[in-house]
């Protein structure tokens, strides 16, 4: 099953920092995820970064046994 890894917020509303979930896209991980952790998880998912094995992807993006789905909370500079 795909890992899935988690920073910032998603990490706080989900109490760990990864876990594998199942899916054959990043969408149903994310899915999986939000059912797995409830709506604060599943908000914080709408305003952050998804990458599949360090690029950013696009949620039909299929996904592996291997491979590394990461929540990355958005960066703000100033």
């Amino acid at each position: 099953m795909p890992r899935l890894l988690l920073f910032g917020p998603a990490r706080e509303a989900a109490g760990v920092s990864s876990v594998t979930l199942p899916g054959h896209d990043v969408a149903a991980v994310i899915s999986a995820a939000g059912a797995k952790f409830g709506p604060q998880f599943a908000h914080i998912v709408t305003i952050s970064n998804i990458w599949l094995n360090g690029d950013a992807v696009e949620p039909d993006a299929p996904v592996g046994d291997d491979d590394e789905v990461a929540v990355i909370p958005p960066v703000s500079g100033g």
